[in-house]
């Protein structure tokens, strides 16, 4: 994740866009592991959309990388729906951004 932000920084990105998709994927990562924790042991888990919010705002990789490992909400098609739609508009708005400059 730290790479991801030293290459928009160097890219001509502004900083604190590489800055808030570390801290948010670091939180959405965490928030994950965090659900998963909750999930297993019968507690109050972590709303959706809260998940959801971390990854528009640019913790989606975080949030990737969480699922994969705590293998948390990959198998819940609505779930992975928002998210690959999240992930694409990030995308799409990067290629735009890049093409654009």
């Amino acid at each position: 994740v730290m790479t991801l932000a030293a290459t928009l920084a160097g890219s001509g990105w502004p900083v604190w866009i590489g800055a808030l998709i570390v801290l948010a994927s670091v939180a959405g990562f965490v928030m994950h592991g965090l659900d998963k924790r909750a999930a297993i042991h019968g507690r109050r888990r972590v709303p959706e959309a809260r998940l959801h919010l971390l990854e528009l705002v640019g913790g989606w990789p975080g949030a990737l990388v969480g699922m994969w490992i705590f293998h948390h909400k990959v198998r819940k098609p609505s779930y992975l729906l928002v998210t690959a739609s999240i992930v694409a508009a990030w995308v799409a708005a990067a290629i735009w951004l890049i093409l654009d400059r």
